[in-house]
């Protein structure tokens, strides 16, 4: 499993568990947030583009940083992993700003998180800048 730290300057290598490098609370002992988006075929991305890409990501989480506390892509699952301190507003600022720099990033909810996120936000039909999440079967 190759994996890379987007907070430290750590090369590609493979990685222990998730499980085993996510912090789970903050220096204060506070729990913290997280969430998954996917890039889809990152891992097979001509090397100039992902490391162009990979650059952006850096600077979009290190902008970020008194929110963001780790930061993890999975080059083999697609899978950028960010855990965050809690915030009123959600994860939605660090989404969009993934987004901007990365516009094929999407958000990894489970139906459940779908759901209570639609029915939070009074009946719109989604927010702007994150991608309307389709629930069920097309």
């Amino acid at each position: 499993m190759s994996t890379l730290s987007l907070l430290s300057q750590d090369t590609l290598l493979p990685g222990k568990p998730l499980w085993q490098r996510a912090p789970t609370r903050d220096e204060n002992g506070r729990a913290l947030n997280d969430f998954m988006m996917l890039i889809p075929k990152i891992g097979r991305w001509p090397e100039t583009r992902r490391l162009q890409t990979l650059n952006q990501l850096n600077r979009v989480i290190s902008g970020l940083d008194e929110r963001v506390v780790f930061a993890d892509l999975n080059l083999r699952l697609n899978l950028l992993w960010i855990s965050m301190r809690p915030d009123p507003e959600g994860c939605k600022a660090v989404v969009e700003a993934v987004r901007a720099a990365v516009p094929e990033a999407m958000l990894v909810a489970s139906q459940y998180e779908a759901m209570m996120g639609m029915a939070g936000s009074g009946g719109r039909r989604g927010h702007k800048g994150i991608k309307r999440l389709r629930l069920g079967r097309q």
